[in-house]
């Protein structure tokens, strides 16, 4: 295939000013049950390729699943006359970039595929029976995913890589009802779980089973909790909820495209510039975030992005400044930065590369374990495992739910709150953390459902956080 690649590369070279061709092969395969019976296995395959071509000013792109020779030459003419189409216009630089050459392959000790349907079933048929029993139980649900993806890529410039990436994670939810009142609780978290770059050992980690009485329990307990109170207070994020708040606040507030303003028609643009690299407050002293394409297990990392940089680490947020943004190679060079960071990444071989974040996390702080954190912060109230997120197309001005509120008393975790939310300008919100867990309580998140461009695309990725406190935060019900 990569001989393909190259002699493809070799034919376009004379005909555009930049070339690249993706071949991705995908499987993925779903397994879920629903109130103590299968729900589903799902399995899904696709394989094509997709050339982007730069000829003038203008982008062509075109896709096929035809992999042959003549499919891929036909592919490339199309994607050739769809860019002489654009207008005429001044093309701007593309940021310089080695050629990328070698292989990749992402963790996997146990081979997912190889674990049969039947055990993935028993598995989460055995998480669904520890979950019901009591009557006020109305519905349990859990799920596996896997997915793998084999890719090879060639340019014009010169570059070839070949890497494969495995997924593999799930969950499970149950609700709770009485008296009209619906609660629901999610282990290890909301909105399809936890998935991680690894095998089949990352689902046995999960321990599914394990958890499944103690989120039912409080499933029960939140029906008949009081709401959470309103007001101003100092608030502690769980870890989960940190991830989310970071990759919505953070994550995609600095993808370079929103901040140049070329992304704007799918809740684009961003409350910051490129002007304010460097020397832009975000937060407080004790914000550093950092984006990192090279951490094992995570979803967003890769030897190569989808235009042949490697996968780097790059400080985003240094001591509460700005200090770096994620970028492709045009964007980078339009916004006159040295080189790409490498976050050009597509959905599979349908989609043209977009600028995308890639493992965005916070770096940990000095403050100890989740229970010394508590203890320091005497009153407030815990949040963890998102329930619903709003933010505006600036990524500045936001409100989340989560599943469950907690009240701090006494520095010690106290009563449960029903449907706690918090809401903020993403500076000011920032600019308040004054406390972060230390580096025994960071952990990666997985996130399967971030969606940007038209037509839409989804990606994959991870966050490392630890549980973070925050003063004079507006809390209620959601």
């Amino acid at each position: 295939m990569l001989d393909l690649l190259r002699d493809l590369m070799d034919t376009a070279a004379g005909r555009c000013s930049y070339a690249d061709v993706r071949r991705v092969d995908r499987m993925t395969e779903r397994v879920s049950t629903l109130n103590g019976a299968v729900e589903g296995i799902e399995d899904f395959e696709s394989d094509g390729i997709g050339i982007r071509v730069r000829a003038g000013s203008g982008w062509g792109f075109a896709a096929t699943s035809d992999v042959s020779r003549a499919g891929a030459e036909r592919t490339l003419r199309r994607a050739l006359a769809l860019a002489e189409s654009q207008p005429l216009g001044r093309a701007g630089p593309l940021a310089p970039a080695p050629p990328a050459a070698g292989r990749w392959d992402g963790p996997c000790a146990k081979d997912p595929f190889a674990v049969s349907p039947e055990q993935k079933l028993s598995l989460l048929l055995d998480a669904d029976e520890a979950m019901r029993g009591d009557g006020r139980i109305v519905r349990t649900h859990g799920h596996v995913m896997l997915r793998r993806a084999v890719q090879a890529f060639a340019s014009s410039e010169g570059a070839t890589y070949e890497q494969t990436m495995t997924e593999c994670g799930g969950g499970i939810a149950v609700f709770a009802l009485q008296d009209g009142e619906l609660q629901e609780r999610s282990y290890p978290g909301g909105h399809g779980g936890d998935v991680a770059a690894a095998g089949w050992e990352h689902v046995e980690s999960l321990d599914l089973v394990g958890a499944a009485p103690r989120i039912a329990e409080e499933a029960v307990e939140l029906l008949s909790a009081p709401p959470c109170p309103e007001g101003v207070t100092t608030v502690v994020l769980g870890p989960d909820q940190l991830a989310l708040q970071l990759h919505e606040s953070i994550g995609h507030a600095l993808e370079l495209d929103r901040m140049l303003g070329i992304e704007a028609a799918y809740a684009g643009t961003s409350w910051v510039s490129p002007q304010d690299l460097g020397h832009a407050r975000y937060g407080s002293d004790l914000l550093h975030v950092t984006a990192d394409a090279t951490l094992p297990g995570a979803l967003g990392s890769f030897g190569w992005d989808d235009e042949g940089v490697p996968g780097q680490r790059q400080a985003l947020i240094q001591e509460g400044v700005l200090r770096g943004a994620l970028s492709s190679r045009e964007s980078a060079a339009a916004a006159g930065l040295a080189g790409s960071s490498g976050c050009m990444r597509a959905d599979g071989f349908t989609r043209q590369p977009l600028v995308r974040m890639t493992n965005v996390s916070i770096e940990p702080g000095q403050a100890g374990s989740l229970e010394e954190l508590v203890a320091d912060t005497g009153e407030g109230l815990f949040l963890e495992t998102n329930r619903s997120w709003s933010i505006d197309d600036r990524r500045l001005q936001f409100q989340f739910a989560t599943e469950v509120g907690r009240e701090i008393r006494g520095g010690r975790l106290g009563r449960l709150y029903r449907n706690p939310s918090y809401a903020g300008l993403t500076p000011h919100f920032w600019g308040s953390m004054d406390a972060a867990c230390s580096a025994s309580e960071w952990r990666l998140h997985g996130l399967v459902n971030c969606g940007k461009g038209e037509p839409g695309q989804v990606m994959h990725v991870s966050h490392g956080a630890v549980p973070a406190r925050f003063r004079d935060v507006q809390v209620g019900v959601a």
